[in-house]
């Protein structure tokens, strides 16, 4: 029996250990010090009252012989994938529901997806980064080119042509930068994927915090993508569903690649290795995204949506560069007078009790930038906005 060795080479990620630990140290050497934290990458909010409803008649459901569900289908319950369409559609795209596969986040999904294609595959991830694009291709022994973003092109960053790619990431609005692409922007990477035969893995976890109609929130609003994209997506931030876990990706029906279909070749990876998302979270999935559930959820993006405009008010008042927060419950910003991301961190929470997120930690590209979420309580974040303004 041998280790797959490729796991040797991932690179151990302290980050958050690492931010734990000195946080513990202030608190114990300064137990008075109220300690703002702005590095919560998690919703805050409850579910609305319509989504616990389905969940709990959901739940019932399941007690009872005449309603009572065991094994659904893989690739999600028809009421769900229809329910996804018709939200595509709410903002003018379409998607049929044969290419929805309802899964249990796009995290999973962005991981699995790598099933499909071959560890020669050329990798193009743009840094500073979400950690697992890079980690399960690391996994999987694939060559990672890394395209710059930076604060020089708006960490939106465009594909070079004398690169070639097999597979190409975006995330858009991004996390970390929080920076949204445009349709010119979008459309110069489909281009270049259908110019070199590649794919676009398209990150929308975050499309519901977009406000400008000219910012696109799916993929599939350009020329083109449905015949070189693959698009996931959460209801952990549109919904809060960080806890019951439910996404879906989308796989057109003119995905075809060496003459073989992906949506074929993905539903035939789920009916192998995946047996659904549980009923009840599918039932509160559907009510979430019908209108009464997309009016309440939008009370809660709003919410942080307002947390986001205090701390830009705060960091446009110092004059500090940022990118996010508009789109965005990130903000990721120039760490003041040339420090670097953890002396930056150090520096915070020594002089005002705040704790955000390095830039180092998601790439060499991060360095000298810090990440503040918006998912916090609007009395801290307001008082985090003063303490910024007070340094």
């Amino acid at each position: 029996m041998k280790l797959n060795e490729h796991y040797f080479e991932l690179t151990e990620s302290y980050l958050f250990s690492d931010i734990a630990r000195r946080v513990k140290a202030f608190a114990a050497a300064h137990p008075d010090q109220k300690i703002i934290r702005m590095g919560i990458g998690d919703v805050t909010r409850p579910l609305p009252p319509a989504v616990t409803a389905a969940l709990e008649g959901a739940a019932r459901e399941m007690g009872q012989r005449e309603t009572f569900r065991g094994y659904g289908p893989e690739q999600g319950y028809p009421f769900l994938r229809e329910a996804v369409a018709a939200y595509y559609q709410s903002h003018s795209t379409v998607v049929s529901p044969e290419e929805i596969f309802i899964g249990d986040g796009a995290k999973s999904d962005l991981g699995n997806i790598l099933d499909l294609f071959s560890p020669a595959c050329t990798v193009l991830i743009p840094d500073p980064v979400y950690p697992v694009y890079v980690d399960t291709n690391v996994m999987a022994g694939r060559r990672i080119v890394y395209l710059n973003a930076s604060g020089q092109n708006g960490f939106l960053p465009l594909p070079d042509p004398r690169v070639k790619a097999d597979i190409l990431y975006i995330c858009s609005p991004n996390n970390p930068t929080g920076a949204a692409y445009d349709r010119q922007g979008l459309q110069a990477f489909v281009d270049y994927a259908r110019e070199n035969g590649a794919l676009i893995l398209y990150d929308a976890a975050y499309e519901a915090f977009i406000t400008d109609p000219a910012l696109p929130r799916s993929i599939y609003e350009i020329e083109g993508a449905r015949q070189c994209a693959i698009e996931f997506c959460s209801l952990s931030k549109t919904a809060g569903f960080t806890g019951l876990r439910c996404g879906y990706t989308v796989v057109p029906q003119e995905l075809v690649f060496e003459g073989h279909s992906l949506r074929a070749m993905w539903l035939r990876r789920q009916t192998t290795k995946f047996n659904g998302v549980s009923y009840p979270v599918q039932r509160a999935a559907a009510v979430a995204l019908s209108e009464e559930g997309r009016r309440a959820s939008e009370e809660n993006i709003s919410y942080y949506r307002e947390n986001a405009r205090l701390l830009m008010q705060a960091l446009d008042k110092r004059g500090i560069f940022y990118t996010g927060g508009r789109h965005s419950p990130y903000l990721f910003m120039r760490c003041e007078n040339g420090m670097g991301s953890w002396q930056y961190f150090d520096w915070l929470l020594e002089n005002a009790g705040i704790v955000g997120t390095p830039g180092a930690g998601f790439g060499k590209n991060g360095e000298n930038y810090f990440r503040l979420s918006a998912f916090g309580g609007r009395e801290e974040t307001k008082e985090a906005a003063e303490r910024l303004l007070n340094l």
